[in-house]
């Protein structure tokens, strides 16, 4: 099962994979390069601030940059004016990774996993409760995003329901890391030492928490419920 599994999803993968391993490093790279031309963000126009968001949308779609970085960058050196742009590059990330998703699977995964009746059960039953999913999976500060925009759109989950889903799990660890940039006194000290102070720490250990055990809760009930249903047909 597990040969074929890689066979026939090598390609997703693999694609998968780049998306938790990229972000890290070219984030390390650009910090540098932006502490160098810092003064280029300093005074952006309003033309400029729309290209810089569209830039980052893409950057955060392909998994060039973690999400929490952006947040962290953009409240530096933009402000809350900057704010609503950051929401919006979210959405937009979301829309073209969850294309992008798509394009590359093909619904191979699915098309694989429908072979294994139980978890195709419990993949359906957790695709009913998707809203619940999405939220539980972007309010986690340490799930990459690209990754379960990645999972997300291979599940077929549908896309209207998945953008209003990810703009609402995001947004409490989007304002928590955008409130911390707008505090920062050095770009370079900031991403690389985001010291959150005790009730920062607390935060992100209440989303993370959140985040695990209401996953678990949900692929349990939805294990559950596929497991009642398989045996009322049987």
């Amino acid at each position: 099962m597990l040969k074929q599994l890689l066979q026939k999803n090598f390609g997703t993968f693999i694609s998968m994979a780049l998306l938790v391993i990229v972000p890290v490093s070219v984030s390390s790279t650009l910090a540098v390069l932006l502490y160098k031309y810092q003064d280029l963000l300093l005074n952006l126009s309003l033309g400029q601030s729309i290209f810089y968001f569209l830039v980052v949308s893409i950057t955060m779609a392909f998994a060039l940059t973690p999400t929490t970085f952006i947040a962290l960058l953009t409240g530096f050196y933009l402000g809350w004016a900057g704010f609503p742009g950051v929401v919006i590059s979210y959405a937009l990330a979301s829309l073209i990774g969850y294309q992008l998703a798509q394009i590359i699977d093909h619904g191979k995964l699915l098309k694989f996993i429908s072979h294994f009746e139980k978890a195709a059960a419990v993949m359906e039953e957790l695709k009913h409760q998707s809203w619940s999913l999405i939220i539980l999976t972007r309010i986690s500060p340490v799930l990459p995003f690209a990754l379960m925009t990645f999972i997300l759109a291979m599940m077929k989950v549908n896309k209207r329901k998945f953008l209003l889903a990810s703009i609402v799990g995001m947004l409490p660890r989007t304002l928590f890391f955008f409130w911390l940039g707008t505090q920062a006194q050095d770009i370079i000290l900031l991403l690389q030492n985001s010291d959150t102070g005790t009730s920062g720490k607390l935060l992100l250990i209440a989303l993370i928490a959140i985040s695990v055990f209401g996953l678990y809760y949900l692929f349990n009930r939805a294990l559950k419920r596929a497991l009642s249903r398989q045996s009322a047909r049987q």
